[in-house]
């Protein structure tokens, strides 16, 4: 038998998205790699805006690509920080637009601090099933405390930083201390009782504060006795445990979270100066609004005066005068008037009397004649037939006289 060799190569071609698809398909084939744990260094840790976490997980000796998608992320009591040890679960596979191949986590937790992790999530978990994270049990910190309860220890600069910030935004108020450990294995029942204590007295805030330091130096916080003691509290409650970064379930508890002891001093008071200025401005607004008013009063004022002038018994009298000697005024000029018509009707009457007056008549040379005896006028001449005696008037007098002839 013989066997001849073809003058060219048989080895089937692959683009590379066939490359890339085929290593993908045999990582995700391997049980193994779909389920695994892995332990390594967080380093070069970023947080896209969509919420996305992308990361190195690295050793001694080899580095490899991590993600963890937003839906598990949002899961995490806080994102690690480069540097820190830890272990990543979840599965292997390829990411074929640049060849990468790549771990997508699922669950992320401290390496050194596994089971107190644990330990962590499941009183969290039973706590805020009982309610005692619930918002509507948060209840409002007071505007203007007078006397500020603090639970921490007497040592350290925890206190002293409290101190300062008060001292130097609201020096009015006074400082309530219950001293207590804050780390080791009897911390948790001492702040407790601290807590309780404290409550027995005058006091209208708690400030509960620590320094900050490792998830063990910071575990008294994370007992269920100080959580109950917290939510039990019968004045508001200002967290202040550890840095920015650290959360305990004292955190979770209480009415309001301050990311330092320094920072629970600066939500517990108002700052003095700000207040001053406050009330300059408020002064300001209401001297102005005061002004206003007066000004408003004074214009309303003037009105009513003057109403009240137009209105008043003398004006009304000093009307009425004047509206006498109007008619007074009319009156008489009505009568001059009336005395005039009248005195020009008797003029003309004594006109007309004087042009029917006898004496006018006899003294045109006419006389009246009346009969002596009778003394009638005689006005025809049959009245002194006879020779009757008569009297005649003239102008000047009478005289007798008596009829003869016919």
């Amino acid at each position: 038998m013989t066997i001849t060799q073809l003058p060219f190569d048989i080895t089937p071609t692959l683009t590379v998205s066939q490359l890339t698809r085929r290593i993908k398909e045999l990582v995700e084939d391997d049980a193994v790699l779909g389920d695994v744990w892995v332990c390594g260094e967080i380093s070069n840790l970023t947080q896209a805006a969509s919420g996305h976490v992308y990361f190195t997980l690295k050793d001694a000796d080899a580095a490899m690509r991590c993600v963890m998608w937003k839906s598990n992320a949002i899961r995490l009591y806080k994102l690690p920080m480069s540097g820190e040890a830890v272990q990543a679960h979840g599965a292997v596979s390829m990411y074929e637009a640049r060849g990468d191949v790549q771990l997508y986590v699922d669950q992320l937790k401290p390496a050194g601090a596994g089971a107190l992790w644990q330990e962590f999530e499941r009183l969290r978990a039973r706590l805020s099933a009982e309610g005692l994270f619930a918002p509507e049990h948060k209840r409002p910190l007071p505007a203007f405390p007078t006397t500020i309860g603090v639970v921490t220890s007497r040592e350290g600069a925890v206190l002293y930083d409290i101190c300062h910030v008060l001292r130097r935004r609201y020096p009015l108020v006074e400082v309530l201390l219950a001293p207590t450990l804050v780390q080791g294995a009897a911390a948790a029942d001492m702040i407790a009782a601290a807590i309780e204590t404290i409550n027995r007295f005058e006091i209208d805030l708690l400030i509960v504060a620590r320094g900050g330091g490792s998830l063990e130096d910071l575990w008294a916080f994370n007992a269920e006795c100080v959580a109950r003691a917290i939510y039990a509290s019968r004045v508001p409650v200002i967290s202040a445990v550890g840095h920015e970064t650290d959360f305990t379930i004292a955190d979770f508890v209480a009415d309001v979270r301050a990311p330092t002891p320094s920072a629970a001093a600066e939500i517990a008071v108002a700052d003095m100066r700000e207040l001053l200025a406050s009330i300059r401005v408020s002064e300001g607004r209401l001297v102005q609004l005061i002004r206003d008013d007066l000004g408003d009063a004074n214009v309303r004022l003037a009105h009513q005066v003057h109403a009240l002038s137009r209105n008043s018994p003398q004006a009304r009298i000093a009307n009425n005068q004047q509206r006498v000697d109007e008619w007074s005024r009319r009156l008489a000029m009505g009568m001059q008037r009336s005395l005039a018509l009248r005195r020009e009707v008797l003029n003309g009457a004594v006109r007309q009397l004087a042009a029917l007056n006898p004496d006018a008549t006899l003294a045109r040379g006419y006389a009246i004649v009346r009969e002596k005896e009778t003394g009638r006028v005689v006005k025809k001449t049959a009245q002194v037939k006879g020779g009757k005696e008569i009297r005649v008037r003239v102008s000047d007098g009478e005289f007798d006289a008596s009829a003869e002839g016919k």
